[in-house]
């Protein structure tokens, strides 16, 4: 749990909202937002050649960090980068094909293969999230937080098993049932170099991070208490200084037990029932939970959702998102209208 957060933020309701405190208005910031919907990004991409240049690249990769918070209007930046660079790190190198995705030429399928992994040090093995970090903070000038962020040990444990994405991921999820302490020492070894990659970010000035369990629904309850659940409070216990958020997408059967990680703020997808999520988490801030797809929708619309949204959360600390990244073909006026609906509501006026 956060003990400290970092002064000298002008605009600071992020921060204040994740350590459960009352904001005049919820802050509010995008997943993937530094990203596909704005032409400047595209204009930054092409000048890099590839994706995974631009990720490697920290003086682009501050550019187009801090495009939303120019353009958008957003409470807070994050920093862009991609939850892979922790696989690559530990010696599985990975490419990023177009319209198609991530995929590793090799997998993990062996002991010795979880064997060759090596120990990471975020300074030098991932030195360009780092230096982009910092190169954020000096051109943000306090202006409003940074997130940094990492994959939770599952969802990386699933693409370096699987190679790809997947629709069942059944090459990961089999190998969990065939080889469960082997899974067990991959997932230890994740998470040890995803603590040691976030301590490091939070070093070099992030003041919130978000762990990204992304494929969170393909498991059981049983199973996602068991591989999951248990590493995710392993790096929550690890970070002291500043608020972290955990977003489990899809994950409706074991909320409750999210409820017991030690961070300060559950992220919600556009699925989950604000009722339910509001009674299991009492003790949490919230975080999301508008459906993407409202913003393909006629201005009214979205603005009645949006306001909809936020009458729900109006009792309980909470952080306006959306339930999911945004969608590379939203229109960003759509985007820079849900931001503007959420920056003048008042929970006075509700």
């Amino acid at each position: 749990m956060q003990t400290e957060v970092a002064p000298n933020i002008k605009n600071d309701l992020l921060l204040q909202a994740a350590k459960g405190s009352p904001t005049k208005r919820p802050p509010v910031w995008l997943m993937r937002q530094a990203g596909r919907i704005l032409p400047e990004y595209r204009k930054v991409r092409a000048k890099a050649g590839s994706f995974k240049n631009l990720v490697t690249n920290p003086e682009l990769t501050a550019e187009v960090t801090l495009q939303p918070v120019d353009i958008l209007g957003v409470d807070a930046a994050i920093i862009f980068s991609d939850i892979l660079v922790i696989p690559e790190a530990l010696g599985l190198p990975y490419e990023m094909v177009e319209k198609k995705g991530p995929f590793f030429p090799k997998t993990i399928t062996s002991a010795a293969d979880i064997e060759a992994l090596k120990d990471i040090d975020p300074y030098t093995d991932i030195h360009y999230t780092i230096q982009g970090i910092k190169i954020v903070k000096e051109q943000l000038s306090g202006r409003v937080p940074l997130i940094g962020f990492a994959g939770a040990p599952f969802t990386i444990f699933a693409y370096m098993i699987e190679g790809s994405g997947s629709k069942t991921f059944s090459k990961a999820r089999g190998f969990l049932y065939r080889y469960p302490e082997l899974s067990k020492q991959l997932l230890q070894k994740i998470t040890d170099a995803t603590i040691l990659y976030l301590n490091a970010q939070i070093s070099a000035g992030a003041n919130l991070v978000q762990v990204f369990d992304s494929w969170a629904s393909i498991l059981p309850e049983k199973q996602y208490k068991e591989f999951g659940l248990k590493y995710i409070h392993q790096i929550c216990s690890s970070i002291s200084k500043v608020p972290v958020t955990v977003f489990a997408k899809g994950v409706t059967h074991g909320f409750d037990l999210l409820a017991d990680l030690p961070c300060e703020t559950l992220g919600i997808d556009w699925n989950m029932n604000r009722s339910y999520a509001i009674e299991k988490a009492k003790n949490k801030t919230l975080q999301g939970n508008l459906d993407p797809c409202v913003l393909y929708a006629d201005d009214q619309t979205i603005v009645g959702e949006t306001l909809k949204m936020l009458d729900d959360f109006s009792d309980v600390p909470y952080i306006a998102n959306l339930g999911h990244g945004v969608y590379p073909d939203t229109d960003p006026d759509k985007v820079k209208l849900f931001v503007e609906t959420v920056k003048t509501y008042s929970h006075e006026n509700k």
